[in-house]
């Protein structure tokens, strides 16, 4: 059987929506980084053992939460002895504005997966870029690197977007999928 992790920070409880809709399409365990930015020792056990690792903070100024940070300067532990090598890695992030820099939050989780020589899996999902798209549609925010997803500064976490959470959903099918692939199974 297949293992992914979902490990994320989430600030206001919009981020923790996606993380259990991509933890819900990938079939995987939730690790939520905590407001100190840490994990158990149990919880790194689980990224170990897991075949993919899927990344999730808001954007915060143009990049990860800095608890997300503090737990990816931890990861230097596994990075030191490639334990995370070969590994299937995605990521996903949730900003109050359309853009609002996510995609340095997306290149962050990038470039953290590619310094533990992991493989990384974009969305695989065309956007709806015509007159007739609709906001609640999938992949509306159009990201091919990874699940985004927008929700106004005001909203409650019971009011993510359904269309940014159907992506994130797809999207942690889809690195299951691959990671699956990969493992043989």
């Amino acid at each position: 059987m297949t293992k992914v992790a979902v490990v994320f920070h989430s600030g206001y409880g919009h981020t923790v929506k996606q993380a259990e809709a991509v933890a819900q399409g990938a079939k995987a365990e939730l690790i939520a980084i905590d407001a100190e930015g840490n994990i158990t020792e149990a919880e790194w056990a689980r990224l170990s053992a897991a075949n993919a690792i899927i990344f999730g903070s808001p954007t915060y100024m143009g990049t990860v939460s800095w608890q997300f940070k503090k737990f990816a300067d931890a990861s230097s532990k596994p990075w030191f002895s490639q334990q995370w090598k070969d590994k299937i890695f995605g990521g996903f992030t949730n900003s109050a504005t359309m853009n609002g820099d996510k995609h340095s939050t997306l290149h962050y989780f990038f470039t953290l997966a590619m310094q533990h020589s992991g493989i990384w899996v974009g969305t695989g999902l065309m956007p709806p870029n015509n007159k007739a798209a609709q906001r609640d549609d999938v992949n509306y925010v159009g990201s091919f690197a990874g699940a985004m997803m927008q929700t106004p500064s005001d909203a409650n976490p019971d009011e993510v977007n359904v269309g940014d959470l159907e992506t994130a959903r797809l999207y942690g099918a889809r690195v299951a999928e691959v990671a699956s692939k990969f493992k043989g199974n």
